[in-house]
């Protein structure tokens, strides 16, 4: 792999009003899909399970992941680096989620709040995926 990519999964985390969950890390400013990079050994969904056990307290299974794709966006909070993310959707009871660890805000939004979101280049790609037409970055 390229030292100027950084491979990660990616949660489109949604409730059933179709919200999408994003988070926001101490220290930054945008806002980006709950996840993160692998540990040795671990599959993308594997990743994806444990981060957001660290970053949410949810416990959910890689069964319950349903994959998106892998996209490729300009990385967030590292400049000249790209991220490569495997995403996957899932939903959750928004009750279920709290900012844990690194997070130091965890917030729920629609099509509409998005405009008034600063968010991570990733974003911008995955939730359409959720919102389809309602949504345009």
């Amino acid at each position: 792999m390229n030292p100027r990519e950084i491979r990660v999964s990616a949660g489109v985390v949604t409730d059933a009003a179709g919200r999408a969950l994003l988070v926001r890390k101490s220290g930054t400013r945008l806002f980006m899909n709950p996840g993160g990079k692998p540990e040795p050994g671990e599959n993308p969904a594997e990743t994806l399970v444990r981060e957001l056990h660290e970053e949410l307290g949810l416990s959910v299974t890689a069964a319950s992941l349903h994959p998106l794709g892998v996209f490729r966006t300009a990385a967030a909070n590292e400049p000249g680096h790209d991220v490569i993310a495997d995403a996957f959707r899932l939903e959750i009871d928004p009750a279920d989620a709290a900012p844990r660890a690194e997070i130091a805000e965890a917030r729920w939004i629609t099509a509409e709040d998005a405009a008034q979101t600063p968010l991570a280049p990733l974003c911008v790609v995955l939730l359409p995926l959720v919102w389809g037409a309602v949504y345009r970055p």
